[in-house]
């Protein structure tokens, strides 16, 4: 499981123009299903991405992590993410999870988060969504169970 992590000082989505979710400082993580993904792996990128530390502390050094910090967490699916991009000029995505494992899996994902921590959001599984957002740093990673 892939999630690519940013901190923002805000990310609210958007769905056919509507307002779906919003967080204040915290992080949006975009998420990619591979087809050798489980609950384990799930489990695991959650850990990962709760307890990643890249906000900073009172001397300003990364050092504390969203449960630290009190933060919002965003969590957005993004097929694309599973994309082989080492060979051409077009993405391959044969090692992405089928659409309705990979749904089940995110969804489990999200409720896992909800139990584990809040405030927590999502976006809507292969939903059309916009993301506007300010990143704050700015501070990105790749993030893999």
């Amino acid at each position: 499981m892939i999630a690519l992590i940013q901190r923002v000082n805000y990310a609210r989505l958007a769905i056919g123009g509507e307002l779906h979710a919003e967080i204040d400082r915290g992080l949006l993580a975009l998420i990619g299903v591979e087809k050798s993904d489980n609950t384990a792996a799930a489990e695991k990128l959650l850990h990962k991405i709760l307890a990643y530390r890249v906000f900073g502390d009172e001397e300003g050094k990364m050092n504390l992590s969203l449960k630290d910090v009190g933060g919002g967490l965003m969590l957005v699916s993004q097929f694309t993410l599973a994309a082989s991009t080492e060979k051409g000029l077009r993405p391959s995505f044969s090692s992405a999870m089928p659409p309705a494992e990979a749904e089940a899996l995110y969804d489990e994902l999200v409720e896992k988060a909800r139990a584990a921590y809040s405030p927590v959001c999502s976006g809507v599984f292969a939903a059309d969504m916009n993301i506007a957002l300010e990143n704050n740093g700015p501070v990105t990673f790749l993030l893999r169970s």
